[in-house]
C-alpha cells in the first residue's frame, strides 16, 4: 500500500490548544481516548470541516496530497443521520456515481438497493452503503468515525471483516476513530492513544493492549474489557 502517511496536527481556537500531537499510519491505525480527547477534532481537521471557531495546522508527509472525496474516503458515525430520508439511494453518491454499482456489490449489497430510499434498509446495510459511497473514488486512505457504535455486536464484526477484506482488494490505508477498544483491537494493527488532546502512547496494537505502559491506556482498557475478554 506504499509509504507511510504522517501527520503533525494543531487545533486551536483563540488562545486555547485543543490538539497537538503527530501520528503515523502504515497501514491501519486506531486513535483511541475517551469523550472530548480530541479523536473527533482530529479527523474533522484532517476533512477539513472543524467547527467555526477553530483553526487546524496539519503537517503531512504523504505518497498523495489529502483530499476529501478524490485521495481521502470518509465513513461518518451514524449511517442513519448520514443519509437523506427523503433521496434515493442512487441519489446521494456525491463522486463517481458510475462506481455505485461495483462498490454496491463490493460491500455484499444488490445494486438495486440504489433504487431504494434509506429508511427501507436495515442499520447493517445502510452502513455498507456508506463504506461503499466513501470507496466511490478509491482512496488512499479511509477515515472512520466510529462506525460500529451503533450497531449490536454481530453487525460489528460484520462491519469489522469487511473492512478488513476491503483493504486487501482496494488497497486504503485506514485511520480509525473510537473509543471502542475491542473493536479497534480487531481492526488496527497499530493503536494511538490521547489523552486532552496529546498522545499518551502508541504502537502494535496487540502490545499496546496486553502491556499498556500508561494508567491512562490501562484504564481505558479495563474500564472498555470490563464485561469481555480481549484475544488477539
Amino acid at each position: 500500500m506504499g509509504s507511510k502517511i504522517s501527520c503533525r496536527v494543531e487545533i486551536v481556537r483563540g488562545s486555547e490548544r485543543f490538539v497537538d500531537f503527530a501520528f503515523t499510519i502504515t497501514r491501519s491505525l486506531a486513535l483511541v481516548g475517551e469523550s472530548g480527547s480530541g479523536k473527533s477534532l482530529t479527523l474533522k481537521a484532517l476533512l477539513g470541516m472543524l467547527p467555526d471557531g477553530f483553526t487546524a495546522r496539519l503537517e503531512v508527509e504523504a505518497p498523495f496530497a489529502l483530499k476529501r472525496g478524490e485521495t481521502l474516503g470518509y465513513v461518518p458515525q451514524n449511517p442513519f443521520t448520514a443519509l437523506s430520508p427523503l433521496t434515493r439511494i442512487g441519489d446521494q453518491w456525491i463522486v463517481r456515481t458510475d462506481q455505485a454499482p461495483i462498490r454496491m456489490e463490493q460491500v455484499g449489497l444488490d445494486p438495486a438497493l440504489l433504487k431504494r430510499f434509506p429508511p427501507e434498509l436495515s442499520g447493517g446495510q445502510l452502513q455498507r452503503v456508506v463504506i461503499a459511497m466513501a470507496l466511490a473514488a478509491s482512496p488512499g486512505l479511509l477515515l472512520l468515525d466510529e462506525p460500529t457504535t451503533a450497531l449490536d455486536a454481530d453487525l460489528r464484526e460484520m462491519v469489522v471483516a469487511l473492512l478488513k477484506r476491503l483493504q486487501d482488494e482496494v488497497g486504503f490505508k485506514m485511520l480509525f476513530v473510537t473509543h471502542d477498544i475491542a473493536t479497534a483491537g480487531r481492526l488496527c494493527d497499530e493503536i494511538a492513544v490521547i489523552r486532552k488532546g496529546r498522545l499518551v502512547e502508541s504502537g502494535p496494537t496487540g502490545e499496546v493492549l496486553a502491556h499498556p505502559a500508561r494508567d491512562y491506556t490501562r484504564a481505558l482498557i479495563e474500564a472498555n474489557f470490563a464485561n469481555r475478554e480481549f484475544r488477539e
